[in-house]
């Protein structure tokens, strides 16, 4: 992928738990990506950003993660990337 890792996994699953923080006014939400070598990277977010992770998740979209960076990739949100396409 294009300024990714040479780790960067496609991501299979995508999990989160919001957990009450007193000092968050809105709590946070911890995200496990599963990708598909079967690693799980775990991330805490704010509830904003959760939103709109969850959009763009259920979007079609293709996830791909990449834990050197630690960058969640997002593409195909608008037009369809070589690197994207299934065999």
């Amino acid at each position: 992928m294009p300024g990714a890792s040479a780790q960067t996994r496609r991501v299979t699953n995508l999990n989160a738990n919001w957990q009450l923080d007193y000092d968050l006014p809105d709590g946070r939400f911890e995200v496990m990506i599963v990708t598909d070598d079967g690693a799980h990277h775990l991330l805490r977010t704010s509830p904003a950003t959760m939103t709109a992770l969850a959009a763009l998740a259920q979007a079609d979209t293709t996830l791909a993660w990449d834990p050197v960076n630690r960058t969640l990739i997002i593409a195909n949100i608008i037009g369809t990337m070589p690197w994207t396409q299934r065999d």
